[in-house]
Formats: C-alpha cells, structure tokens, sequence
C-alpha cells in the first residue's frame, strides 16, 4: 500500500520543477534575444558601415549608443517605477527591443539607428535589473541557478545570436539581420507574458534602496572592478571580426568558439558560486590572458586559443558579478544588481569607444592590449575584496 501511495510523488515533484524552470526560461530567452541585438553590429560591422558610410570605428559606437542609454536607464528605472509589478515592465522592455530593432533595420542614415540603439540599450538595462529579482520569485533560495539561467543566455547569445547574424549579414544583408532579431524579441515578450506570474515590487524598492546601496564602500569597490573587467573585454569586442581577419579571412567559426567557450565559461561559474571570490578574482585575470593572446596571435591555431579563452573568461563576469553583488547586499539585491548593470553599461560606452578611436589611429592589437590590462587592475581589485559567506 505504501508503494503505491508514494510512486507520484516524483512526477508531481518533476512537474513543480519544469513550473519553477519555464519563467526562468523565459527570461534567459530574453537575454539571449536582446544581447544578439546588442552585439550584433560587431558581426556585421565592415558592410554596416560601408552601407551606412561611416569607419568600422564611428560604427562601434552603434554599441556604445546601446551601453549610454543602459548607463542611464539601469539605476533609475526602478525610482521612476517603484511599485509597478516587475511581470509588466519585463514584458514592455522586450517590446521596447521589437522596436528598437525594427529601427535600425529601416534606418536611412547612422543618426536614425543610433536612436533605435539608444532604444534598445534602455530594454537591455531594464531587462538585466529586474530579471534576477524575478526569477527568485520563480525559484526562491537558488540564485546560482538564476543567475547561470540568465547567463547562459548571454551565451546561447555569442554562440549562435551573433555568428548567425553574421552569416545572414554575409548572405542576406545586414538588415535582414536586425529583422531577425526584432521577430525573435517578439517572440521571447510572448513566451514571458505566458509563463512569469506577477512580480510585486519589494517594499522599499526605489529611491531609499538604491541610496542605501550607494553607501556601503565594498559593494562600490566590487563595482568599480567590475567597471575594470566589462571595459576590458568592450575596447575590443566590437572589433573583434576586425581581430580575426588581422590573421583569418574565416571569422564565422571563430566567433562560434568564442560563444562556445563561453558557454564552458558560463557553467563553471555557476558551479563555483561556492568559491565566489576567487571566481570574481579569476575571471577578469583570464580575461586579460585570453585578450593578450589574440592580440599577439600570428596563426590560425593562437588566434583560436586565445578567441576560445577570450570567450571562456568573459561569460564568466556575469555570473560572477551578479552573485558578487548580492552576496554583498542581500537585503538590496535589486539596486545591487542595478549598479553591476550600471558599470557593464559605462563601461561598453567608455569601452567601444576608446576602442574605436583606438582602432582607426593604431590598429585592432592596441584595443586588444589597453583592454587586458584594464581587465588585470579588475581581477587584482577582487582579489583584495572580502565576500561574507553564503
């Protein structure tokens, strides 16, 4: 008799499990979607530019244009929303990415998409700092998991979002590209609206929990490093087909090593979440090696070590960052999360451009070199900084 009460048990528990892990689906497609339109200039730059008229230089600011309307959007958004339910503010910023996207595809001269950008950089910033919060409310006690969810899709991102852009952008016009991925940010809005249940606002949301987070000086230290660690890898991934084709004309299998060494990147994070200090300290140090590498490669076989690394380090920050954050301020996870925002969003500014005016005055190996010593000073900084046990 007992067996046969007991025998549905792990179908209900295998049920409650897909429940909690469809929301947090969901929006990891939202990252993927929105990160493939963030860094999708940088696997169509050279005929993006050609066909708008300006550098492969001035084009890298259609990412930095993305990252300034982020820098803004990401520590404020929540003062001018405090108690909205966060379901619906997810929801309107991938419509927001529809949008900016169809923009761009139809922009008649560069002014025009740098305002899609700009769009799209507030849908970016938004997403990113609600996100977490909401997939807590999906799956409550496990911000490993979450926060590696959300990551990945950062990584599904660089492994087929950008590459693929690529290929369409060779095959079929860069246009087609940002289509594509207006169409796929639909999308991902619809599965979100289907699948994440409300998200009330926390209690003290807004202005008192942001001015709490601003005056605790290890969490600005943290997110100083890792202003450090997103600026190095961003002087130079807007170039980084501009990188490859300084060794190999074949850039499109390249760029898939660099997504698929960051989805190894991107698992080993969440599975050392234990040991979050030396992940925070490590993957900036990585970063650098992997940059410095492919800036001095002379073959196709560095060159790949060094892409491969490169990617590997980088999908490692986020993780990192995001539980570096809140396991430093638990109790104001939302504006913590924020701020990490805020500093990958200044730094892809500052990073593609100096990165850019790098390029056109000294070649591609100078971005590649400034950005592996920003990315040491990062790694240095956490290793100095003390995390509280989880």
């Amino acid at each position: 008799m007992s067996n046969q009460t007991s025998a549905p048990a792990p179908t209900g528990e295998a049920t409650v499990r897909a429940t909690a892990w469809a929301p947090v689906a969901a929006l990891a497609s939202g990252t993927t979607v929105l990160v493939t339109s963030e860094f999708l200039p940088a696997g169509v730059l050279p005929t993006m530019a050609a066909d708008i008229g300006v550098s492969e230089g001035v084009a890298g600011l259609a990412v930095a244009a993305t990252a300034i309307a982020g820098a803004f959007t990401a520590p404020t958004i929540a003062l001018l929303l405090p108690r909205t339910d966060r379901r619906t503010v997810l929801i309107v910023l991938l419509t927001a990415g529809v949008v900016a996207n169809l923009a761009v595809t139809v922009a008649p001269n560069f002014a025009v998409l740098l305002l899609g950008r700009l769009l799209l950089g507030i849908a970016i910033a938004g997403f990113w700092s609600f996100a977490f919060g909401a997939g807590l409310t999906a799956m409550p006690g496990r911000p490993s998991a979450v926060s590696t969810a959300l990551a990945f899709g950062v990584s599904l991102a660089t492994v087929l979002g950008v590459p693929l852009a690529a290929l369409v952008g060779n095959d079929v016009g860069w246009r087609a590209a940002f289509a594509g991925a207006a169409a796929v940010c639909a999308a991902a809005a619809a599965w979100l609206a289907v699948s994440l249940p409300a998200v009330p606002a926390h209690p003290s949301a807004g202005l008192p929990m942001l001015r709490a987070a601003l005056a605790r000086r290890r969490l600005m230290a943290g997110i100083g490093c890792v202003a450090l660690a997103a600026f190095g890898n961003f002087a130079s991934y807007p170039y980084i087909r501009v990188a490859i084709e300084r060794v190999s004309a074949d850039t499109t299998w390249l760029l898939v090593a660099w997504g698929v060494g960051g989805m190894a990147g991107n698992f080993l994070a969440g599975a050392l979440a234990a040991r979050l200090r030396q992940l925070a300290a490590g993957a900036p140090v990585l970063l650098a090696a992997g940059l410095l590498i492919t800036a001095t490669a002379h073959s196709v076989v560095p060159l790949a070590a060094g892409i491969v690394l490169w990617g590997f380090a980088f999908n490692m920050l986020p993780v990192a960052t995001q539980l570096w954050v809140t396991r430093v301020e638990p109790d104001r996870a939302e504006a913590a999360v924020s701020l990490q925002v805020t500093a990958f969003q200044v730094a892809i500014t500052l990073g593609a451009s100096v990165g850019g005016a790098l390029l056109d005055a000294h070649g591609v190996r100078v971005p590649l070199v400034v950005g592996a010593a920003s990315a040491l000073a990062a790694g240095l900084g956490f290793g100095l900084l003390r995390v509280p046990r989880g």
